[in-house]
Formats: structure tokens, sequence, C-alpha cells
């Protein structure tokens, strides 16, 4: 979005809150463009009668919460006719995204893989997303150990509620896609901008993306796993045992005379040969 003009946010960790607030003013925000507010977002949010054009967020993964019956009343959650597991509020927090996303819209957030599988509740919840609602427009894998406190890998899931490609979802497996470290993987500028590319153009690449239809996840019963859809196993290479055979016989021959060399040099040094 080239111009922005208001920033919300609701934090529930104090210390979390105060940084997004000091956030928006190390980035020329002016005080009064943005309503960053200290609440838990599910039991009690804070901005609930507001739409926004761009929703992000990457709340805590499989938070627990209520899960109280009472949100069955509740419109973020009513119509899926389930509620996310109180072990596990990651589809909880979408629900609450989609609910404040505008018409024209676009939301992208950052969940544990388990979303794109898991059965029960969360399995139900999926379903309705895509085959009644029709609002998911891409499943991004990211690389694991890029997220500090965590090492396990990603997703982004990406959301419209009017979506210009509603025949089929993109999916993007950029899992291999980084700068590789001990301690923290971290996504390189070409590795963000493959990634941007994928998605803008929406195009199938081999081993890294594949637009694939609705009916085809409809078969897959909902599951969005994205290996299901992205081939990115290693061809299998043929070997011939003979030729390993004769070559670790030569390596052999080749041990055996430098170790003849060496013990001659020793000889004549007059020290024992190793």
């Amino acid at each position: 979005m080239k111009e922005v003009g208001k920033f919300y946010g609701q934090e529930m960790n104090r210390t979390t809150f105060n940084l997004a607030r000091m956030n928006m003013i190390l980035h020329d925000v002016h005080y009064s463009r943005f309503d960053i507010q200290q609440e838990d977002t599910l039991e009690h949010p804070q901005h609930i009668e507001e739409r926004f054009d761009a929703v992000v967020a990457n709340p805590p993964f499989s938070a627990k919460w209520s899960a109280s019956g009472l949100f069955m009343n509740d419109e973020r959650f009513s119509q899926y006719g389930k509620l996310a597991p109180s072990s596990k509020a990651d589809f909880a927090f979408l629900q609450h995204m989609i609910h404040q996303l505008s018409d024209g819209g676009t939301m992208a957030i950052v969940l544990p893989h388990g979303v794109l599988f898991r059965g029960g509740a969360e399995g139900h919840i999926r379903e309705y997303l895509i085959k009644k609602l029709n609002y998911l427009d891409a499943v991004i894998g990211l690389p694991a150990n890029i997220f500090y406190g965590t090492s396990i890998p990603t997703c982004i899931l990406v959301l419209k509620k009017y979506r210009e490609h509603s025949d089929n979802i993109l999916f993007i497996d950029a899992s291999e896609h980084c700068e590789k470290a001990t301690n923290q993987s971290y996504l390189r500028k070409q590795d963000i901008e493959k990634i941007i590319k994928s998605y803008r153009e929406r195009t199938s690449e081999e081993r890294y993306s594949l637009v694939v239809e609705l009916k085809d996840v409809h078969e897959s019963e909902y599951n969005l796993n994205i290996p299901r859809y992205v081939d990115t196993f290693e061809e299998e290479v043929e070997v011939d045992l003979n030729e390993i055979t004769i070559e670790l016989a030569n390596i052999e021959n080749e041990i055996t005379k430098v170790d003849s060399t060496i013990s001659d040099y020793c000889k004549e040094l007059g020290i024992k040969s190793p």
C-alpha cells in the first residue's frame, strides 16, 4: 500500500505492546496515526467494529484460549459451526482477522504447518473456509528456524474475501530457499523477491510452486499439506555397484602405494613408520 491512513494493533504482552508503539515512532508514524491497544485479541477485541484493507499477524503458535461455548454467539466464529480447540488457537486468530478484513482487503497470517492438515474442529473450519467462503488465496511454506524462540517450519496463509483467481489456490514451497546458519536461518533479499514474484505472477514452477484447482483440493479432502501439491523430492539416481567396487579397489591400491612411500622415507630418516 502506497498510503496508509492509520495503523491499528492489539497485543496482550506489555513488553511487545510497548515495542509496537516504539516501532511506529521509529518509523516516523505520528502518534495520531496509530491506535495500538493492550488487551487479549480473542477474548477482548478492541477494534471489533473496524474493517481493514490490510491485516497481518504472526500470532503465538498453538496458543491456548478459553474456547468458551459463548463464542458460538460471536459473529467472528459463529458461522463456522465449530470453535478452534482450546489447546490450539491458531484458527481462532485467523477467524478474528477475517472478520476485521474489508471486502477489498488482503490478509496474511504466519502459522505452524499443523493448520494445513490437522483434523477435528480445525479440519472442519479449514473446509468451510475453502468450500463455503473461498477466501484462501495462497499457501506459502517458509524455511525452518527463521523465527526466534522456535525452530519449526511455518507457513503464510494469504486470504482475500473477493479473489481474482477464485477457482484455484497457489502453493509455494520456499522451505529450502534461505541462508542456513547454525543458530538462525534467514530469508535473503532474493528469497523474498522470488516468493513475491511467484505470488504476483501466480506461476507454477517445478519443485517450487503450483497453481491448484479447487476441485483437486476437494479431492484431497481439504488437506493443504504443501508436499501433496508441490513435489520437492529428489529423483532417484541409479548406482552401478560394479563401478563403485572397482573405484574402492583403486583407492585401496593408492593407499598401499602411499603407505609404502611414507615407510621408505621413515627408514631413510631413521624414525618409526606410522
